[in-house]
């Protein structure tokens, strides 16, 4: 059957398995766009209000999947807005294909309106692949190239179409000198290590007498492995926040998260520990590490450009986390250091109890800590999270019990503003039958949420379930960066940049034709989050709480101690900040059931 060039590039995409595409329209993408009406029987189209948040979605739905994401956007100003959600994508290694429209063929290179050089805009963003048709017959290799780059590569890809080549007919590759015939198919499973450099790391590990585990996104699929590698290690194991929920936090010897949003006993597991396991995670923050020297290190990755690049590992395998611990496993000694094992679990449930003091701790008006602390134990079984930068991105990190089954993300290398309710529609729509809760800060829900939750209204009716809520912390300041003011620089809350405008979430969420459930007592939380899970529409819950709530880091330095003292001449709110950062300090020697 005879199809133009737009007809098959859709048609293409599906035979990939990619059946959702996130976008918004334009005239350079006018023959992608009647095409796409055409193709709805194969490929679902999400209209985005802003292609920022096609390009997030995309990448939501590729980290919550583990397929390729898809988004697509016009010439000029929509290629141009996929820029920041397609970094995020990049950063945290998430594969996402952006098909971007352009001027016609016979303008580029006259200054023509929405002109803009898309092969170098998007150079380095795609920079394993990105390459303008410019005839029919090279448009399969184009998107061929791209989905298997993205898929292999784990990183971005891009294909430019001029306007006036979507509408051509398509034309095969012709059996010529300079075409060439590309073909759909996705590489086969990870290769595991050779046996060689399987049995050198194995024996550092069993060598070991204190071990650490350390586990990314990269550890996501191989839950069953890390256990049973830590258990016959008795080791303890630390997550990234990318690698959340590879484990569930329920077995004792996970001690969490791991760096300034992490945890004491991750802390000290790394500080203490001599033998120091990476699996799945190019995790930054060195100084959260061991000290290089102190542990024998061993590392898995499935990039090999990611091996000993925070820590001086001993042995380097480039591998599939769940594929290269079977291998491993047999080869591996039961470790009988029990006191190692011992002192970690004390560690980790001395450190949930602190948690829950601290939650606890009164708060004007409500403490930030302890709207995670009500919702964790009543999160539905399968639920996925999707956390915002900012101080929100704490509390999702300490206070919620990851269980097994549940998943949950966030903008990771690149940490964005704004992306945690554009992941949290990709999330509805890939498992439309989970609930599905977003953590947001109030500037994040300023900046991009309220647009997505018309989208929200668009297609709820569509989901098998309504169960989808948005958590909205008003505080009215940018939380994270005024307390890095305090510590990381001892200058006081700047209010001209921190403090934010008030806005009415909940009767947004009415005036959309959601629910909208505002909170502004302690007490009312839990009843609040037990309306919102059975709610029979979308939610905003909307909760007011104090905006000097510290989030402490695992380790206070003496720097931190010293600029957090030089910050309280010089600081508008001197008295709260004072106040609940003792309390939160104090909370482990003064509970407040005392």
């Amino acid at each position: 059957m005879a199809q133009n060039v737009s007809e098959f590039v859709w048609r293409r995409l599906a035979q990939w398995g990619l059946s959702r595409v996130y976008g918004y329209p334009g005239d350079g993408v006018g023959g992608l766009d009647v095409a796409l009406e055409r193709a709805k029987d194969y490929m679902h189209y999400v209209q985005v209000r802003h292609e920022e948040m096609a390009a997030f979605m995309a990448s939501g739905h590729a980290k919550f999947t583990g397929e390729v994401g898809l988004c697509y956007a016009t010439s000029g100003p929509g290629a141009i807005h996929l820029l920041n959600g397609l970094y995020d994508a990049k950063m945290d290694h998430t594969p996402v294909v952006a098909i971007v429209g352009q001027q016609a063929r016979t303008a580029l290179g006259a200054n023509y309106q929405q002109e803009v050089d898309l092969q170098n805009l998007f150079k380095d963003v795609a920079s394993e692949y990105v390459a303008m048709a410019i005839l029919p017959s090279q448009v399969r290799q184009l998107i061929d190239r791209a989905v298997r780059i993205a898929h292999t590569k784990r990183t971005v890809t891009c294909v430019i179409l001029p306007n006036d080549l979507q509408e051509l007919p398509y034309e095969e590759p012709p059996m010529a000198h300079g075409s060439t015939h590309t073909g759909i198919g996705y590489a086969g499973p990870a290769l595991t290590p050779d046996a060689v450099t399987l049995r050198r790391a194995a024996d550092v590990l069993n060598a070991g007498t204190k071990i650490a585990l350390l586990v990314g996104a990269g550890a996501l699929q191989a839950t069953d492995e890390v256990i049973a590698v830590a258990t016959r290690l008795n080791a303890g194991v630390a997550k990234a926040l990318l690698g959340k929920a590879a484990l569930p936090d329920d077995l004792a010897f996970v001690t969490g998260s791991i760096g300034l949003l992490g945890t004491k006993p991750s802390w000290d597991l790394m500080k203490e520990c001599d033998t120091f396991f990476m699996i799945g995670s190019a995790f930054p923050y060195s100084e959260f590490l061991p000290e290089p020297g102190r542990a024998r290190g061993v590392q898995i990755d499935i990039d090999g450009a990611n091996l000993s690049l925070r820590y001086p590992m001993e042995v380097n395998m480039v591998g599939d986390s769940a594929a290269t611990l079977r291998e491993l496993l047999p080869l591996l000694k039961q470790n009988t250091n029990v006191s190692w094992r011992q002192r970690v679990e004390k560690n980790v449930a001395e450190w949930w109890k602190l948690l829950e003091e601290r939650a606890m701790q009164s708060a004007k008006p409500v403490n930030p800590q302890r709207v995670f602390w009500e919702l964790s134990p009543r999160l539905p079984e399968n639920a996925i999270m999707t956390g915002d930068s900012g101080s929100v991105a704490n509390w999702y990190a300490r206070d919620i019990k990851m269980r097994r089954g549940m998943k949950g993300s966030l903008s990771g290398g690149l940490a964005s503003l704004g992306a945690g309710t554009p992941y949290a529609v990709a999330a509805k729509f890939a498992f439309p039958e989970r609930t599905v809760i977003a953590f947001m800060g109030d500037g994040a829900m300023q900046m991009n949420g309220l647009n997505v939750m018309i989208t929200v209204k668009k297609y709820w009716r569509s989901w098998t379930t309504p169960h989808f809520i948005v958590l909205v912390l008003n505080n009215r300041d940018l939380n994270q960066v005024t307390w890095e003011e305090r510590v990381q620089l001892g200058e006081g809350k700047t209010v001209s940049t921190q403090e934010i405008p008030n806005f009415p979430y909940t009767r947004y969420a009415d005036l959309l034709g959601l629910r909208g459930i505002y909170v502004d007592k302690p007490e009312q939380l839990g009843p609040a989050w037990d309306d919102a899970l059975r709610a029979s529409r979308p939610v905003i819950l909307e909760v007011c709480t104090d905006p000097n709530v510290p989030p402490l880091p695992p380790h206070i330095t003496l720097k931190d101690a010293k600029n957090f003292m030089s910050m309280l001449p010089k600081e508008p709110e001197v008295g709260s900040v004072l106040k609940n950062s003792l309390k939160e300090v104090f909370a482990a020697v003064l509970p407040h059931k005392a």
